[in-house]
């Protein structure tokens, strides 16, 4: 006798870990493709590294007491060989450890890009999830302040692709280790008189990390945060010259920009140029993209020494605000859509879809047979321009029937018939 089984119990995805379905991947391709013509606008080429790395990289990278390293990592031991590996909480170390692998810093300096998903076991909430994405742009081996100001540049041309009008830059700068380990005993010396202040996590970092303190969001250490030394005050000629470099270029870029002593970012390996790009419009999570340099990173991952500066968008972010900012009809799913009546005709829109497909055009071809209300109203639904109709009296003729379904579709609307032979050209509406 069979048994029944036990009904498998449905599998949701991981909190934090989201579905992107047709419709939203659709908008996701529209703005990859605006990112990549972007991108290439600046000589940026893409590389891709993987989604896994020793976990060693981002705890050497990153920083062992930053947030990322010491909360939000996804760790685990490799069951084969029992390496730590984790995956990737941010890009930078991972391109990095790339350059240093395979020399691509021995001839020249690199302009590389990536997109793609990242890992962080945060609380899921608007703007920030377990598995996010980011763009990630790097700028290898420049050591000028004009490449920090072109960087900076760049993403106010993005906003402006966008249409974005209300994202603002936050600029700072962190100088050198030497000027850091100055500020950082008088900065420990100010926490330690407040001491009554700080809170678990500010008790818990004063020695470790005391800049990532003053970036608290506790209310009741803003005013011991205000009145700490400030790491600008700190900077010798050269750091104090590097920043003025950035800032005379992004004035004369028309770039503005509010300098803010308290911008340190959430990682370790910045020096000198921070900044942040923030908005108003995406509630306690108002950062879209941030970055800085980072000229001892390749030495501290085992390279020869080599400037660095880039930045990061987190891509759902960026989408959120793009989406509130600028009213835009769903991506059609094709520009064509071929209904059918009868076997024969069916067999020929097939053979019909292929040469459109030929002519450069996307096409769907209902499948199945249907009535003609219901496969229009399936055209309709896709969103093409154009129906293409095959019936009987079609595969007599030879010929198509055309029905624009867009009135914008080269200003027709009525329904004509067409010869097969010139079907791809009279539906020249890719130009």
């Amino acid at each position: 006798m069979i048994k029944m089984t036990q009904a498998f119990q449905k599998v949701a995805a991981i909190r934090g870990m989201n579905d992107l379905l047709p419709g939203a991947s659709a908008r996701w391709e529209q703005f990859e493709e605006i990112v990549r013509g972007w991108l290439r606008g600046y000589g940026y080429r893409n590389v891709r590294t993987p989604v896994l790395e020793h976990t060693r990289l981002f705890a050497r990278g990153i920083g062992e007491v930053t947030d990322i390293v010491e909360k939000e990592m996804y760790t685990f031991t490799d069951a084969l060989n029992g390496e730590s590996l984790t995956m990737r909480p941010e890009m930078t170390a991972g391109i990095v450890r790339a350059s240093i692998e395979h020399n691509m810093l021995y001839d020249r300096p690199q302009r590389v890009y990536s997109i793609g998903p990242v890992f962080r076991h945060e609380r899921p909430q608007r703007g920030r999830y377990r598995q996010f994405h980011q763009i990630d742009v790097e700028a290898l081996g420049f050591s000028g302040p004009d490449v920090d100001a072109e960087l900076i540049v760049m993403l106010a041309r993005l906003w402006k692709l966008l249409g974005l009008t209300d994202v603002r830059l936050e600029l700072n700068s962190l100088g050198q280790p030497a000027e850091r380990a100055a500020h950082r005993a008088a900065l420990i010396e100010h926490l330690e008189k407040h001491r009554d202040v700080l809170d678990e996590d500010g008790q818990r970092r004063m020695y470790s990390n005391p800049l990532r303190v003053l970036d608290t969001k506790n209310p009741a250490m803003q005013e011991m945060a205000d009145s700490a030394p400030r790491l600008f005050d700190f900077l010798g000629d050269e750091s104090r010259a590097h920043f003025d470099g950035v800032c005379q270029r992004l004035a004369e870029a028309g770039i503005e920009y509010r300098l803010n002593p308290r911008l340190v970012r959430g990682l370790d390996y910045y020096n000198l140029t921070v900044f942040e790009w923030v908005t108003d419009r995406l509630g306690s999570q108002g950062t879209v993209c941030g970055g800085g340099r980072y000229d001892g990173l390749v030495e501290l991952l085992g390279g020869k020494p080599a400037p660095a500066v880039g930045f990061a968008i987190g891509m759902e972010r960026l989408l959120d605000l793009w989406e509130q900012s600028v009213q835009m009809p769903a991506p059609a799913e094709c520009d064509v859509y071929v209904v059918h009546q009868g076997e024969e005709a069916q067999r020929l829109a097939a053979r019909v879809g292929e040469d459109l497909r030929d002519a450069g055009l996307s096409v769907i071809v209902h499948a199945g047979p249907a009535s003609f209300k219901s496969q229009f109203k399936r055209a309709d639904a896709s969103g093409a321009r154009v129906a293409v109709i095959l019936g009987a009296d079609e595969v007599a003729a030879q010929a198509a029937s055309v029905k624009y379904l867009r009135s914008d579709a080269q200003g027709e609307t009525a329904q004509q018939q067409v010869p097969l032979a010139g079907l791809a050209d009279v539906l020249n509406i890719k130009g």
